[in-house]
């Protein structure tokens, strides 16, 4: 009888065990994997806090499915090796799906292990158009929230000719980065088909270079012209604007660029805010927009955050509750969250009404900003 006791008591115990080791999860994860330190840290970390404000208004709603959101948190660095360490990591960690990379060098690097673990990744900010392709063919498990630089290319040269009435221009861009050799590709054909000409050849610089005045010198060199488009992030734009402004002929030729021109740092680069003037990139999102869902956003995210958002944190808090909805509807299940996600049509977010086309690239329009003292002034939205 004793031994019938004993056996009973060891049965039950391992199947507690048991019943522990397969037990629901208590919280929803969801992987960040993002740039918070290094050259481009202010890209990741305005994504990372509005992540984080996302996380506290769903959870405070009562999460999903009556499971609170957990962030899992990884900083990259803008090193594409450490991305996909982080990636594995979030893995095996159990998150539901991943948000990041902020930039496209590391998302890119991050899509083979999306695509192999079946576990969704999505990019707020990545606009390559390569991030969201596996070779020839899409990944199925990479989405991105921001239009591509194709987009942002056609998109800058109509505007330069539509809006600007612009004839000529000439192109910059750094020789170390794809997303300023597109951009400075795309924008060209496209301003030359719609009439303009492009005066010489690019003018390429490395990322490394901070004196711009020699090929400056040779643009003015040019003669008169109407637009200055710069491909490149607000690193080297900020300073390219400073060195213009000091560059006889070039003192108020308007300046256009992508979506990498938005910092905080661009007028201190730019060497004070009275050189940004006649200054326009295109962007995801404004908070001069007029619109009941960006107002209420903008406040939320001051409240949290301690500054007014930027493109790159709306579009990081679109990204979220994108994620939300399709756990809401596919469970916890990665692929079934990828197929959710997949199936988004309509979403009203506040970087617009977001559906997908059939390269995971979200079909929206674009706003390009014009700066004024290094305010923004007017917003337009702009279709290619």
């Amino acid at each position: 009888m004793k031994k019938l006791i004993s056996l009973l008591a060891l049965t039950l115990l391992v199947l507690s065990g048991l019943t522990a080791c397969t037990s629901t999860p208590k919280t929803i994860k969801i992987g960040l994997n993002l740039e918070l330190t290094g050259e481009v840290s202010v890209y990741g970390v305005p994504e990372k806090k509005a992540a984080e404000l996302a996380v506290a208004e769903i959870n405070k709603a009562g999460g999903i499915d009556g499971k609170q959101v957990e962030l899992v948190i990884y900083d990259n660095a803008y090193d594409t090796a450490k991305a996909v360490e982080n990636s594995q990591k979030l893995i095996q960690e159990g998150v539901v799906a991943i948000l990041g990379s902020a930039t496209s060098a590391p998302t890119m690097a991050i899509g083979p292990v999306a695509l192999e673990s079946e576990v969704l990744t999505i990019t707020p900010s990545g606009t390559n158009a390569k991030v969201t392709m596996n070779g020839d063919v899409v990944n199925p498990f990479v989405f991105r929230a921001c239009f591509i630089d194709p987009f942002q290319g056609l998109v800058l040269a109509n505007f330069a000719s539509d809006n600007l009435s612009a004839k000529k221009a000439v192109v910059m861009g750094s020789n170390s980065s794809d997303y300023a050799k597109d951009l400075a590709s795309i924008f060209t054909t496209q301003f030359t088909a719609n009439g303009g000409e492009v005066l010489s050849d690019v003018f390429y610089y490395a990322d490394s270079d901070t004196d711009f005045s020699a090929q400056l010198t040779s643009i003015a060199a040019l003669g008169e012209f109407d637009v200055l488009f710069v491909a490149d992030y607000a690193a080297r734009a900020g300073l390219i604007i400073n060195q213009a402004r000091a560059t006889a002929g070039l003192e108020t030729v308007a300046i256009v660029g992508p979506d990498g021109f938005e910092s905080p740092d661009l007028n201190d680069l730019a060497g004070g805010a009275s050189n940004v003037n006649n200054v326009y990139f295109s962007t995801h999102f404004s908070t001069i927009v007029d619109n009941a869902k960006v107002t209420s956003f903008i406040a939320a995210y001051t409240a949290s955050a301690g500054e007014a958002p930027s493109a790159l944190s709306a579009l990081a808090y679109d990204a979220m509750y994108m994620l939300f909805a399709a756990i809401d509807a596919a469970g916890t299940d990665p692929v079934k969250v990828r197929d959710a996600m997949k199936a988004t049509t309509g979403f009203e977010g506040v970087t617009g009404t977001i559906s997908f086309d059939a390269l995971n690239n979200p079909v929206k329009s674009a706003i390009v900003v014009q700066l004024t003292n290094g305010e923004q002034t007017n917003a337009v939205i702009v279709n290619p």
